[in-house]
């Protein structure tokens, strides 16, 4: 690791694996395992920051593409980075436009040169090259960086699976080759869509390169939960012991229980805010959707278990109340609740680990959750 970055592995869970540790960050630690709210445009949605600390929120995520879109990479340069841009002073995480490649495919041409997109937003033509991606993100100034990748699509052969692994590879020589700044650490996203020979070889090739950090992507793209987690178990008597394991995409409460158990550090997802503004609440006794009748005249916090602003202050029947004349509280005070949940979860698996009772734990949380 450089001197800016440093991972502290606390505690090994006897029975299940699962990690305990601190990423020590030129803005602030992060204990892990952790959750990490997705603030794609400079802005986790419908949260002010002062409650994502509130919350519990150590670390948060911002959006490549789009930030290069929208307002400009050089811009935020100029403003001082993404910390000051967005008035955030902890540590931050950009992807690299990667999962742009995946999710914009109607908008994209992808060469071995990189990447070029018609903007989703006036239909302008752009080129994606690692070169690009890393002068971009150097410029936002995150903490932790991502390489440039082909997230491979579910479902594709295992040459075209290939292909892309390939690709990535090569993209990830090409990053850490034009990569300028010591004070950001970048993570090598490991490949391979659903073949395990090609997960193993990604890893072997992306383990070189993960001096601070590596990414575990295209999971969590269509495939069944349960061959995500075979996957898991699959790289993890190969995955790095020093650095921290990096998730990416992946947030539902059963998904990070199952993770963790298999020795990843760090998630990120924006199901928690997205589910919100459909009106659904992750809570103890399981999800709920809060804009159903039965909740009418139903005058108990959304979670007797939760401290957020939220349950400590409303009720279900109000929360419901607000979805259904859309006002857009609903939505802000199911995020942070969402979001609470996550953290909370996160806190109480990390106590678990070091009690190495994991197991346990997960068996109660799921007996009342019902996953």
């Amino acid at each position: 690791m450089s001197k800016y970055f440093s991972f502290e592995l606390q505690h090994i869970d006897k029975h299940t694996g699962a990690r305990a540790g601190v990423f020590h960050t030129p803005h602030g630690d992060v204990l892990t395992p952790v959750y990490m709210p997705v603030g794609t445009q400079a802005t986790v949605k419908g949260v002010y920051p002062r409650d994502l600390k509130e919350a519990g929120s150590s670390i948060i995520l911002s959006n490549t593409y789009h930030l290069y879109m929208r307002p400009g990479d050089e811009l935020v340069k100029k403003a001082g980075g993404l910390h000051k841009f967005m008035n955030w002073d902890g540590p931050i995480l950009t992807d690299s436009g990667g999962f742009q490649v995946f999710s914009l495919t109607k908008l994209n041409k992808i060469h071995d040169e990189g990447v070029y997109f018609n903007s989703h937003i006036d239909g302008s033509k752009h080129l994606f090259t690692p070169e690009k991606v890393m002068s971009v993100q150097e410029n936002l100034g995150a903490d932790i960086i991502m390489q440039f990748d082909q997230c491979s699509e579910f479902g594709f052969t295992h040459a075209q699976s290939q292909q892309a692994m390939e690709r990535t590879d090569e993209w990830l020589k090409r990053c850490v080759s034009v990569k300028s700044r010591d004070d950001q650490a970048l993570f090598p996203i490991v490949q391979g869509n659903m073949y395990d020979d090609l997960r193993l070889e990604s890893l072997k090739r992306a383990k070189q390169f993960a001096t601070d950090g590596i990414a575990i992507g295209g999971l969590s793209v269509g495939e069944p939960k349960q061959r995500m987690y075979e996957i898991l178990e699959l790289m993890r008597p190969e995955m790095p012991e020093s650095v921290p394991r990096y998730l990416m995409g992946v947030g539902s409460p059963d998904c990070l229980i199952e993770g963790v158990k298999r020795g990843v550090d760090m998630f990120d997802c924006v199901l928690a805010t997205r589910v919100a503004r459909n009106g659904t609440a992750f809570t103890s006794a399981g999800k709920i959707v809060a804009r159903n009748g039965r909740y009418r005249e139903d005058f108990t916090a959304l979670d007797e278990n939760c401290s957020c602003y939220c349950c400590k202050n409303y009720t279900k029947a109000y929360v419901r109340h607000l979805i259904n004349v859309n006002e857009m509280l609903s939505s802000m005070l199911l995020s942070l609740h969402n979001i609470t949940f996550l953290h909370k979860l996160m806190r109480e698996m990390r106590e678990a680990i070091f009690a190495d009772s994991l197991n346990d734990f997960s068996k109660e949380f799921y007996a009342k959750y019902g996953e």
